[in-house]
């Protein structure tokens, strides 16, 4: 059995984690007989978004309680995270990744990735560890990764814009459809473009279930 971790960044597409591309995820990496972990920076949200509206919503939200929703409680902070015991980490996407994760929402190619988040991604890649990045997740582990030597192959899909920041990040772009999983296994990442491109939750689900397929494959 493959231990696997996964890394949320709140609830909700606009300002946490997208909870089709969280839950397709934990429903294939069941289905395929992993054991999944789940974790979440014990942090603010960088804003909320009142989803009904879709405008900025009021209060302040902790990424950790919000992720535990997708969870169902059974969430640990990230610092508590041993990736020793892990075969691979896997990041859905939605805007928290680029607003609470990193700062690419606001600051684009200047963006800085959260310490502890950066810590385990750099750490997970020196160890070996298979990383699995979905939707606009790639970008996180782009930058994380861009002065590292990596250059890893991801696909956001097929956004000019976005794919010109990859490179920057010193990565290499991928186009994909939906329904496509890129593997670089050099680097040991999968990336799928899911939410980047399809508008319906059966176009997305092919991709991320090819995502876990490869991760689960490259685990060995």
């Amino acid at each position: 059995m493959k231990n696997v971790g996964m890394i949320l960044s709140g609830c909700g597409v606009f300002d946490g984690s997208e909870i089709h591309e969280a839950c397709l995820t934990l429903l294939y990496l069941d289905q395929m007989g992993a054991q999944v972990y789940i974790f979440a920076p014990d942090k603010s949200q960088r804003d909320v978004i009142d989803h009904f509206e879709k405008k900025p919503g009021e209060g302040i939200r902790s990424v950790l309680r919000e992720s535990a929703r997708i969870a169902r409680g059974n969430i640990k902070p990230l610092s508590e995270i041993n990736l020793e015991a892990l075969d691979a980490v896997i990041f859905p996407g939605g805007f928290g990744v680029v607003k609470n994760l990193c700062s690419y929402a606001l600051a684009g190619v200047a963006c800085e990735v959260d310490k502890e988040v950066l810590q385990v991604i750099r750490r997970a890649y020196s160890m070996g560890k298979v990383i699995g990045c979905i939707c606009i997740a790639p970008v996180l582990v782009a930058c994380a990764l861009k002065d590292t030597g990596a250059h890893p192959r991801l696909t956001i899909g097929t956004d000019e814009p976005t794919m010109e920041h990859l490179r920057k990040f010193n990565a290499e772009p991928v186009p994909a459809f939906v329904n496509e999983a890129v593997v670089d296994q050099k680097n040991r990442i999968v990336s799928t473009p899911a939410y980047m491109l399809g508008t319906r939750i059966s176009e997305v689900a092919i991709g991320i279930e090819k995502l876990v397929e490869r991760v689960l494959a490259l685990c060995g």
